[in-house]
């Protein structure tokens, strides 16, 4: 088999990332870049030694001209359902950026999609291949810390404050605000590594002037028993993430990449992790090339998408994208 061919949309920021861990692949090349602007799709070029890449303005005229076996979208959120569906019933395999789609209709279809073309479908959850979590989530699942009791999940980004004018803070291509977007990724990790089941979440959002919401705080009860506490803040002066996992014999308390296993009466633990061996990019190659399965399912990521959904909706604030997507859908 020859070199596995990808196209991407959207050279962002994001697609940077993407770019320079499959680039590492021997197996891999970039042969196309769709974005609507071409100064950043000619210094995405020239960034990363792509110059021989054929451009595209239209990522529909890219499936149609270019010869491809993959497709990465890097594009804004509520982009992401038409381009990735497009890109499967074209016969090639998707790479999505974190929101798999901004509703669980979308999710849900999208999935259905994927099955029926037999292509590879992942999402972009990086933490699914970080040391920390790998470790947060067997140590949970090995009962070192007993029954979980309850969960803080908790980021903060300067997020307001850098990106008034961009798409993020645009509702019809956004999806949503700050919760939607490095949200994502708190809660994916919320769900994953504990394995619980959101059954009622009472939020408060507040909006700081934005058309979106910035900051979320939001209790969360799981049909396990568990509870949880999910604090989102955009509105703050750095980044910095927090997680403390407790169960009935102990706590793993995650801060900034440093994790601490303690239980009561006892010396704090801190675990010696090994070397990260993959990455979101890496495992999708992997998955075409039949190594494993698909680590990061759709199916995992409309847990994501529905959880995001219930917090929008008890909050009264539904997304005007994703609104309009359920009455498309419906129609």
């Amino acid at each position: 088999m020859g070199k596995i061919r990808i196209g991407m949309i959207g050279t962002g920021g994001i697609a940077g990332w993407h770019a320079r861990q499959l680039l590492e692949l021997p197996e891999v090349e970039i042969t196309a870049l769709t974005d609507t602007s071409a100064a950043a799709r000619e210094s995405f070029a020239q960034k990363f030694g792509l110059t021989g890449a054929a451009q595209f303005a239209d990522y529909e005229d890219m499936l149609e001209q270019a010869e491809l076996d993959a497709v990465v979208i890097c594009s804004p959120h509520t982009l992401h359902f038409q381009q990735a569906s497009d890109v499967l019933n074209k016969g090639l395999h998707v790479l999505i950026e974190k929101p798999m789609t901004c509703s669980s209709a979308e999710a849900e279809l999208l999935i259905r999609t994927a099955e029926k073309s037999g292509k590879i479908m992942q999402v972009s959850y990086q933490r699914h291949f970080q040391p920390e979590f790998l470790y947060i989530r067997d140590a949970i699942a090995s009962g070192q810390i007993g029954k979980l009791t309850s969960i803080t999940a908790s980021l903060y980004q300067e997020w307001r404050q850098g990106t008034p004018g961009s798409w993020r803070q645009d509702p019809a291509l956004s999806g949503g605000g700050f919760l939607m977007d490095s949200g994502s990724h708190i809660i994916d990790v919320l769900l994953w590594t504990t394995g619980l089941t959101p059954v009622e979440v009472k939020p408060q959002l507040h909006m700081h002037g934005a058309p979106v919401e910035i900051d979320t705080f939001t209790s969360i009860r799981f049909a396990e028993g568990a509870v949880a506490g999910l604090n989102l803040v955009g509105y703050a002066p750095c980044w910095h993430e927090t997680f403390v996992f407790c169960g009935e014999e102990g706590g793993i308390f995650y801060d900034n990449g440093s994790i601490t296993l303690r239980r009561l009466g006892q010396e704090t633990v801190i675990p010696e992790l090994p070397a990260q061996t993959t990455n979101q990019d890496k495992s999708f190659i992997d998955a075409i090339l039949g190594r494993h399965e698909v680590i990061v399912p759709g199916e995992f990521a409309l847990k994501v998408v529905k959880l995001s959904e219930m917090i929008y909706q008890a909050a009264g604030y539904v997304p005007d994208a994703a609104i309009q997507s359920e009455e498309e859908q419906s129609a």
